[in-house]
C-alpha cells in the first residue's frame, strides 16, 4: 500500500522545468557555471518563490526559442511578446522592458522621420528574433546576421544601412564595444516588455504560481533590486 502511495506522489510532483536563454548582458551572462543577469536573476528568484525544481541552459536564441516552443516542460527568457507570438505560450511577466532603435553610423547622419522613411535602406537584424520577425512581415530589406553583436560591425563595414537594436534605456552597451561616437540612435520604432514565455504544455498550477510569485517580488521590491544590481552594466534586450 504504502509503495502504491508513493507512486501516485511521484505520478503529481511537478515537472522539472527546462529554461533557456541566451547570452544577452545584462539580463542573461554566464558566470562560471552559472547564468546570471537581470533576467537570469528574476526568472530564479520566481522559481524560488514558486517551488519549482528547475535548470537554466545558455543557448543560441533560435535554439532557445524552439526548445521552449517544442518541449512541453521548458520555458524561455527574455522574450519579447508579440501578437504573432500570444498563443504560443503562456507568460509571465513582464521581466524586462525596451527600446526597438534603428541605429546608423554617425558620419552618415541619417535622418528617419517615421519607420516608412526606413524602406529605402539595408537594415541589419539578427535571424530568428522578433525585430526580424516584425521588419520581414512588414516587407522591409533585412540582412539577418547569426548573433547580434555582428551587426555594429557590419553597420562600420557598410555591409547593412542601418542596425534594428534593441536597447535597454540608460544602456552603455555601445560605449563598452567601443562604438561611442561611431554608431548613434536614428530612430525609435518600438517599446517593448520581455517575459519568461512558457510552452503550452506546463500546466496551469506552475504557471499561476509563477505569476503569484512574480507579482510578490514587484510588492516587495525584489523586482527593483535586482535591476539595480546592474546599474552601469548596459546592454540589449528582448527577443
Amino acid at each position: 500500500m504504502l509503495a502504491l502511495v508513493c507512486s501516485a506522489s511521484q505520478a503529481q510532483r511537478a515537472p522539472r522545468l527546462y529554461l533557456t536563454t541566451e547570452a544577452a548582458p545584462p539580463y542573461s551572462v554566464r558566470e562560471g557555471e552559472q547564468v546570471v543577469g537581470i533576467g537570469a536573476d528574476t526568472v530564479r528568484e520566481i522559481m524560488v518563490r514558486a517551488r519549482i525544481d528547475h535548470s537554466i541552459e545558455m543557448l543560441p536564441w533560435k535554439r532557445a526559442y524552439t526548445a521552449a516552443l517544442t518541449r512541453r516542460d521548458a520555458c524561455v527568457f527574455s522574450t519579447t511578446r508579440t501578437p504573432e507570438r500570444e498563443a504560443r505560450f503562456k507568460w509571465i511577466g513582464p521581466i524586462g522592458e525596451a527600446d526597438w532603435v534603428l541605429m546608423g553610423r554617425a558620419d552618415r547622419k541619417l535622418r528617419l522621420d517615421s519607420l516608412e522613411d526606413a524602406r529605402r535602406y539595408r537594415i541589419g537584424t539578427y535571424n530568428g528574433d522578433a525585430r526580424d520577425q516584425f521588419l520581414r512581415q512588414r516587407g522591409f530589406d533585412v540582412d539577418p546576421a547569426p548573433s547580434d553583436v555582428m551587426n555594429p560591425r557590419k553597420l562600420m563595414a557598410n555591409r547593412i544601412d542601418l542596425w534594428a537594436a534593441s536597447i535597454r534605456r540608460g544602456s552603455v552597451a555601445l560605449d563598452r564595444m567601443g562604438y561611442t561616437g561611431k554608431i548613434v540612435p536614428v530612430l525609435v520604432f518600438n517599446r517593448i516588455r520581455v517575459y519568461l514565455a512558457c510552452n503550452r504544455g506546463v500546466p496551469d498550477a506552475l504557471t499561476e504560481r509563477m505569476h503569484a510569485a512574480f507579482e510578490s517580488m514587484q510588492r516587495d521590491g525584489t523586482v527593483e533590486r535586482i535591476v539595480h544590481r546592474y546599474d552601469g552594466y548596459g546592454g540589449a534586450q528582448g527577443r
